[in-house]
C-alpha cells in the first residue's frame, strides 16, 4: 500500500488485494452523495410544498413568493463562481462539508421567520451553502469511478434530486399537517447537519488515500480564465440553461399548479406531485444505464452525452407544451411526468459531458461554470410564472415559455457545444 501511495494508482489497475478497499471508499463516497442529494433537495422542495400555506399566513402575493423562491437559485448560480478553482485545489470532503452546514443551518433558522426581508435573508443563505453540491459530486465521482462505471455512479447521485423531490410532497404534506411549516423547517435542517457531520468524518477525497492519481499538471492561470474562452463551455452554460429552467419551474411551481389551477387540496396535490418527479428519477437512471452500455461497446462518450442531450431536451419541451393545453388533471400529470423524465435523462448527460470533455482538473470548476450560467437563467422561471399567473389566473403562458427556453438550450447543445471546441491542456 505505501508504493501505490507513492506511484499514484489508475482505478483501472487496481489489483484484487486492493479490490476491496477502493469498492469501500466508492460506495462509502456514493452514498454519502445521494444522502446529502436528498436533504439538498428535501430543502429546496419544502417551500414549494409550504407555498399557499406560508403565503396566507405571511401574506404574499404570487409574485413575492416567485421572489423568495428566485432567492435560493439567484444565490445559488452566483455562489458557483468562488467555487471555480476552489473545488479543484481544497478538494471535496471541506468544501461540501462546509456547504452542508451552512445549508442546512439556514434552513433551520427558516422556521423563525417573521417577515418577507428574513425569509429572503436565509432563502439566500441556504442557495449559496447549496453551491457546492453537484461541482463536488461530480469531482467525486470522476476521482472514484472509470469510463465505464461513471455513467451509472452520476446517475445514482443525481437521482438523489427527483427521488428527494418525488417523496417530498406526500412525506412533507403530512409533516406540515402535524407540525405546521416552521417545525418542518426545522426538522429538515438538523437532519442535514447531521448528513454534514457524516461528510467530514467518513468521506476522503483519492489524493487522502493510497489510490491517488499521478500528480496533475500544474495550473498556470486561473480555472475561470482558462475555461471562459471555450466555446463549448459556453455552449454547455447556455444549454444547461434549458434544463435548469425547465428543472425549476416544475419544483418551484408544482404544488402550487395542482392546487391553484386544477383545485387539489393540499393533500392530495401532495400525492399526486410525487408521480412526475418519480418519473424523472426514472430518466436519470435509463441515462446513466445507457451511457454506460453504449460506452462498452465503444460508442465515443461525448457523442454520446450530446446525442441525449438534445433529444431529452426536445421531447420535455414538447411535453411542456402539452401540459399548456391539458383539459384534465391526469393529461396534465402525464405531460409532466414526460416533461420531467426527458429532462432528466438530459440533465445526467449534462454532467457526464463535463466529466468526458474536461480534463480532471478542471472538472469541478466546469461544473461550477456551467452551474452558474444555468442557475442565472433558470433563476428567471419561478417569478416569471408567478408574474403570470398573478396577471393571468394561468400557468400556460409559463409553461409555453418554459418549452421555448428548453428547445433553445437544445440548439446550443447541438451546435456551440461541440466537444472540438474545447481546448484545455490535460
Amino acid at each position: 500500500m505505501p508504493a501505490l501511495l507513492q506511484r499514484g494508482c489508475s482505478l483501472n489497475d487496481v489489483t484484487p488485494t486492493n479490490e476491496r478497499s477502493l469498492r469501500a471508499h466508492q460506495a462509502i463516497t456514493l452514498a454519502l452523495l445521494f444522502a446529502a442529494g436528498v436533504v439538498n433537495f428535501f430543502d429546496r422542495s419544502s417551500l414549494s410544498i409550504a407555498n399557499t400555506t406560508v403565503r396566507a399566513e405571511l401574506h404574499l402575493s404570487g409574485t413575492e413568493m416567485g421572489w423568495l423562491l428566485s432567492a435560493f437559485s439567484f444565490a445559488y448560480g452566483l455562489s458557483q463562481l468562488p467555487l471555480i478553482g476552489l473545488l479543484d485545489r481544497m478538494g471535496t470532503r471541506s468544501i461540501l462539508g462546509t456547504g452542508l452546514a451552512i445549508w442546512s443551518g439556514a434552513q433551520l433558522l427558516t422556521g423563525l421567520v417573521t417577515s418577507f426581508p428574513m425569509f429572503i435573508a436565509f432563502r439566500i443563505l441556504l442557495g449559496m451553502g447549496e453551491a457546492p453540491f453537484y461541482p463536488a459530486g461530480v469531482r467525486s465521482v470522476r476521482e472514484w469511478f472509470t469510463d465505464r462505471t461513471r455513467g451509472r455512479a452520476t446517475a445514482i447521485m443525481s437521482s438523489s434530486q427527483t427521488f428527494g423531490l418525488a417523496i417530498a410532497p406526500p412525506l412533507l404534506t403530512l409533516l406540515m399537517i402535524r407540525t405546521g411549516w416552521r417545525v418542518m423547517f426545522m426538522i429538515l435542517g438538523a437532519a442535514g447537519l447531521v448528513v454534514a457531520a457524516l461528510w467530514v468524518w467518513l468521506h476522503r477525497s483519492r489524493a487522502q488515500t493510497p489510490y491517488r492519481e499521478a500528480e496533475a499538471a500544474p495550473v498556470t492561470q486561473s480555472a475561470f480564465a482558462e475555461l471562459i474562452r471555450q466555446r463549448t463551455a459556453w455552449g454547455m452554460m447556455l444549454g444547461f440553461g434549458g434544463i435548469n429552467y425547465t428543472n425549476w419551474l416544475y419544483t418551484a411551481w408544482l404544488p402550487g399548479y395542482l392546487q391553484q389551477e386544477r383545485h387539489l387540496s393540499l393533500a392530495k396535490s401532495g400525492w399526486l406531485a410525487a408521480i412526475p418527479f418519480l418519473a424523472g428519477a426514472a430518466g436519470m437512471l435509463c441515462s446513466g444505464f445507457s451511457a454506460d452500455l453504449w460506452a462498452k461497446r465503444g460508442i465515443r462518450l461525448t457523442t454520446l452525452h450530446r446525442i441525449q442531450l438534445v433529444t431529452g431536451m426536445i421531447i420535455s419541451a414538447a411535453a411542456t407544451f402539452f401540459v399548456s393545453r391539458a383539459g384534465s388533471t391526469a393529461e396534465a400529470i402525464a405531460g409532466i411526468s414526460f416533461a420531467l423524465f426527458f429532462i432528466h435523462f438530459a440533465g445526467t448527460s449534462g454532467w457526464g459531458y463535463v466529466q468526458t470533455v474536461s480534463p480532471a482538473r478542471l472538472v469541478a470548476s466546469l461544473g461550477a461554470l456551467q452551474n452558474f450560467a444555468s442557475f442565472v437563467i433558470a433563476s428567471a422561471a419561478p417569478v416569471l410564472t408567478g408574474w403570470f399567473f398573478d396577471r393571468t389566473h394561468s400557468f400556460t403562458l409559463g409553461f409555453l415559455v418554459c418549452a421555448s427556453v428548453t428547445l433553445l438550450g437544445a440548439l446550443s447543445y447541438a451546435t456551440l457545444a461541440a466537444p472540438d471546441g474545447m481546448r484545455v491542456a490535460d
